[in-house]
């Protein structure tokens, strides 16, 4: 138990790393006035794959980093994604079988993208939440309130917020998933015992019913 306990608390220190590190050097697409950072939520999605504790780690690390080296908005915007981290980790917690997948493409899992649209509306619902407090404050640069809330903040900080966290958690659930057949990452080891268990107890349930 405490190798387990060092080893997730390894991950999360270079999840938080990475999480601080990625927004300064992934290339931006600007869409004036707003700017959205390739992968710069993927730290956090692979926390999700870890526990909720790693979830909640590396979203307040994250967070408190962005204290130290940028805008309180960045940072607040960074510290909310613990609200859609924790729910999302607690749920591949119990239902981990939601990351495997019948076709060899994950766009084709049903499950994992409606899972997928729920955390990313979560998420760009609490980031939107942030950005109209400082909106309604008067603290956003003159290009915000020039182009008007429900472009500058609604469409662009909203929606644009939903796309860049589903494009995203699919980054992070293919890193995932490939990493995962040489490491353990607990979730993807959970859904495949499962899916173990139920593959050798279906002969069993077969045989029975022919019985």
């Amino acid at each position: 138990m405490k190798k387990k306990s060092v080893r997730h608390l390894t991950i999360a220190a270079l999840l938080v790393a990475m999480g601080i590190i990625i927004p300064m050097v992934m290339p931006r697409i600007t869409i004036g006035p707003a700017s959205f950072t390739l992968a710069s939520h993927v730290p956090v999605f692979l926390a999700m794959f870890f526990s909720p504790g790693v979830a909640i780690a590396v979203s307040l690390g994250t967070g408190f980093g962005f204290f130290l080296s940028a805008t309180p908005i960045i940072a607040l915007r960074a510290l909310s994604h613990l609200l859609f981290a924790a729910i999302g980790a607690l749920y591949l917690q119990k239902h981990p079988a939601i990351v495997l997948s019948k076709h060899k493409i994950v766009f084709f899992n049903g499950r994992f993208q409606l899972f997928n649209l729920v955390i990313g509306f979560i998420h760009s619902a609490a980031e939107l939440a942030v950005v109209s407090v400082f909106y309604t404050m008067g603290n956003m640069p003159e290009t915000y309130y020039t182009q008007g809330y429900m472009y500058s903040i609604f469409l662009l900080m909203g929606i644009g917020g939903l796309v860049h966290s589903l494009i995203d958690y699919n980054i992070a659930y293919f890193v995932a998933n490939a990493l995962s057949k040489q490491f353990d990452i607990p979730v993807f080891s959970r859904a495949r015992k499962i899916e173990k268990e139920k593959a050798q107890l279906l002969p069993q349930e077969m045989e029975a019913q022919v019985h």
